[in-house]
């Protein structure tokens, strides 16, 4: 899909990091964009900042995990704007700590937004964009699937967001697979980033309270949090630059969308470790101290 101009944008988790960067991006593109969070407020600022950019805006204030809110942005887009021709399934949110020590609740809140918030977007959108291009032979669409290298590899301490994020790259692969045999129309691509500096280690802010937890967190939920919030704080790479490299990606028909290409490194050794059948290689195995810093602090007595 090379031609943006006057087209419609369906992106959620649009008021931070790349979601609002790729609506900035589809506003320049002079698109219609349908804006929608979770995070109320945060919503109202940013569809402001897009609208004074001059772009059609539908703010819409959105739960991914529930499947009757996303049939519920499906009807009002169509309302609005007619069938999108760009989804960008992007909302998430992260919890870590040993994977025995994830409670019932981390587990429903992360895979409802990562994994459900998903499937809902593909389930929902995707036959709107069918039907669109089963009435105009030169229409055209994409879908986005925001992924991470933490579904490429998976790092310890960090369970339950990488089989969220493994299950969206199989899905986007299955989606791209399953769109080639009905259509030409219609594109797919995963967007995998690495540690990029995004409101995503403070997603608890808009967790639910029915996903609360009752419990102190653990050692290592702490331990956890405090190298996300590290790693991700110290990324190089901008959600500026990430949101640029899904559009490039839109109008290249790139199905891979990464933000450190070097990081494809680990994940061939991870590939060669499946492929001879060889216990998984130490994830630190490039830089044992870290490695023998976390083990230290996980194994000291409280």
């Amino acid at each position: 899909m090379k031609n943006f101009k006057g087209r419609t944008a369906v992106i959620t988790g649009a008021a931070s990091g790349f979601g609002l960067e790729a609506s900035r991006i589809a506003a320049r593109l002079g698109m219609n964009i349908v804006m929608a969070d979770v995070q109320q407020d945060a919503l109202d600022v940013a569809a402001a900042e897009i609208s004074a950019l001059g772009a059609p805006v539908l703010a819409f204030r959105l739960d991914v995990s529930k499947g009757a809110e996303v049939e519920a942005l499906g009807a009002a887009t169509l309302a609005r704007f007619g069938a999108p021709n760009f989804v960008f399934n992007n909302a998430g949110v992260g919890a870590g700590g040993l994977i025995w020590e994830t409670t019932l609740k981390d587990w429903e809140w992360v895979i409802g937004v990562n994994l459900m918030g998903v499937a809902h977007g593909i389930r929902v959108f995707t036959p709107l964009m069918l039907a669109a291009a089963a009435q105009d032979p030169a229409w055209e669409g994409h879908i986005v699937n925001t992924a991470s290298m933490a579904g490429l590899l998976n790092a310890p301490t960090m369970g339950v967001y990488n089989a969220s994020k493994s299950a969206v790259v199989a899905m986007s692969e299955t989606l791209y697979q399953d769109l080639r045999l009905v259509t030409d129309q219609i594109g797919a691509s995963v967007l995998c980033p690495f540690f990029v500096p995004t409101g995503i280690t403070k997603s608890a802010r808009n967790r639910p309270d029915e996903f609360t937890n009752d419990v102190k967190p653990t050692k290592s939920q702490l331990i956890g949090q405090a190298m996300s919030d590290k790693a991700v704080s110290s990324g190089k790479v901008s959600a500026v630059q990430v949101a640029q490299f899904v559009f490039d990606a839109v109008a290249e028909n790139r199905f891979y969308i990464y933000s450190h290409p070097k990081s494809l490194a680990s994940v061939q050794v991870r590939l060669e470790d499946i492929m001879t059948a060889r216990n998984p290689t130490d994830p630190f195995a490039h830089k044992p101290e870290l490695g023998e810093t976390l083990r230290a602090q996980l194994r000291a007595a409280d």
